[in-house]
């Protein structure tokens, strides 16, 4: 069924039948075909959700940004939050995801939403040996709230025009084949 919904699409955007402004939906159903173990709880939808436009907390006190600061790339944005479990198992993967596939294309953003302090964050990280993603904080929940965010983790999927194009609710092994898999479809170049 997964492979007639592909071909479908593929059809469709050769037919010319389905547009928009960055039409990346054929291989957004592609990598939804490599979704294995974890991964099958990431939801594509049909049609790109639009995000917020809340602001947020830098690190640091380096003051506040919009995922407006992201356009242009894809982010897997995680929601998180320093007291819980699957958070603390889920972060060195999500750590190994930016490693190897942060850059121009792509970024894995974390933001502690709630109750987090700035040194409970730098401790946490710290634990966990992160030290290639950002410590943003949503504290009044905000960014979370219009997004929807009910329970943590969550991860959302967001094109590079700013679109929700995936989400996944709970935790789930990010440093996985088919994560890797699904995240490499998503960004690789068009050809």
């Amino acid at each position: 069924m997964k492979r007639i919904l592909a071909a479908l699409v593929y059809t469709a955007l050769g037919a010319g039948a389905i547009s928009a402004p960055f039409d990346a939906r054929a291989d957004l159903a592609q990598a939804a075909l490599l979704r294995d173990g974890d991964m099958r709880k990431l939801v594509f939808h049909e049609v790109p959700e639009a995000t917020s436009s809340a602001s947020y907390l830098l690190a640091d006190d380096a003051g506040e940004q919009t995922l407006e600061a992201y356009r242009g790339k894809y982010i897997l944005l995680n929601f998180w939050a320093t007291w819980c479990a699957p958070c603390r198992k889920e972060m060195p993967q999500l750590s190994e995801l930016q490693a190897e596939f942060g850059g121009d294309s792509f970024e894995v953003v974390t933001i502690a939403t709630g109750r987090n302090s700035p040194e409970g964050i730098k401790k946490f990280f710290e634990e966990t040996g992160i030290d290639n993603l950002p410590r943003h904080q949503d504290p009044r929940q905000s960014l979370a709230s219009q997004m929807g965010i009910f329970g943590l983790p969550i991860t959302v999927l967001i094109d590079p025009v700013g679109r929700e194009v995936a989400r996944l609710r709970g935790d789930a092994d990010w440093a996985s084949e088919s994560a890797k898999a699904i995240i490499a479809e998503v960004i690789k170049p068009e050809s």
